[in-house]
């Protein structure tokens, strides 16, 4: 899994603890781990839901400071709708 390299502090950090993703097909796994930088993070969840259903505290937790921008983010793979479905990957730190 890849991040833009200025969240990789807020990952390390602990303060990013999910992401969304715009995939056709799932590209990450429930227990996988994944260097991020110099840190390790491991999934803990992933489901897939419509964008007008991610709740403001989830994008906080994705390190992004409104829904449009979070949108913005995500939609390096294609245009993002409300209906639009994506993946809601939950994470933890390891190191």
């Amino acid at each position: 899994m890849e991040f833009s390299k200025e969240l990789y502090d807020d990952i390390a950090g602990g303060d990013i603890t999910v992401t969304f993703r715009l995939w056709r097909r799932p590209h990450a796994k429930v227990g996988g781990r994944y260097r991020i930088g110099l840190a390790e993070i491991e999934v803990d969840s992933m489901e897939l839901v419509p964008f007008a259903d991610i709740s403001d505290a989830d994008v906080r937790r994705a390190g992004e400071p409104d829904r449009e921008t979070l949108r913005r983010r995500a939609a390096h793979a294609g245009p993002i709708a409300d209906d639009t479905p994506l993946y809601r990957i939950a994470f933890h730190l390891v190191r």
